[in-house]
């Protein structure tokens, strides 16, 4: 895969960074972090790409194919979950908690979901279900993939080939971060399940649809 990724950047320049990148955003599990990295690299060892070009197109990527998820999970996930999610569980109580806590902290799990490698793929896709105010979503994704592509291609693009030390560590310690973050979230939802239950359909009263919340989030 690493070896397919560093020919497509090779051979098609910011266009294949921001390919990679964009499917990955789209949900589609690829190394987009890998891309960004190899392409940074490739600019600081040749004159074929800069690195404004390829963090440029980190970024055109990253926004494009988080759009896209996001308007898949708006306008097809919610129907879906709809009617089959009472089967596996995700009950119309669950379906409104989540819409909850998207509505109050789906800024930060956007913003910083671009760091995380299963969250760069699902925040988009999750932040559409939940009917999240586009404006505000493609701020905290702008921002966040400013931020994440500016931040890993300017190391790659100084540091040369020693950000593969720095990027491994670092990636696992944000998976655990992240996991940690993760578990410590469901227990105290959890143990406030009820409650935050309560909050949501306090906020949100009457049956949940899709035509209902895309009247409410237009």
């Amino acid at each position: 895969m690493l070896a397919a990724v560093q020919h497509l950047i090779a051979s098609y320049g910011y266009f294949g960074v921001a390919l990679v990148i964009g499917l990955e955003s789209m949900g589609i599990p690829l190394p987009g972090e890998t891309a960004l990295i190899s392409a940074a690299l490739y600019a600081g060892t040749t004159h074929n790409m800069n690195i404004a070009g390829v963090i440029g197109a980190a970024v055109t990527g990253a926004v494009i194919g988080d759009n896209f998820g996001y308007l898949v999970g708006r306008y097809f996930g919610l129907p879906v979950l709809l009617r089959f999610g009472p089967k596996v569980g995700v009950t119309e109580p669950k379906l409104k908690l989540g819409r909850y806590l998207f509505a109050h902290y789906g800024l930060s799990v956007v913003f910083f979901g671009r760091f995380v490698a299963v969250l760069r793929t699902l925040a988009a896709f999750l932040a559409g279900i939940n009917q999240m105010h586009w404006l505000p979503f493609f701020l905290a994704n702008l921002s966040g993939a400013i931020v994440w592509a500016g931040s890993f291609g300017t190391a790659a693009y100084l540091l040369g080939r020693q950000i593969h030390r720095i990027a491994g560590p670092f990636g696992i310690a944000t998976l655990i971060v992240a996991a940690i973050a993760v578990i410590a979230g469901v227990i105290l939802i959890r143990r406030h399940e009820k409650n935050l239950e309560a909050k949501a359909e306090a906020e949100f009263p009457g049956p949940i649809t899709a035509d209902a919340m895309g009247a409410d989030h237009g």
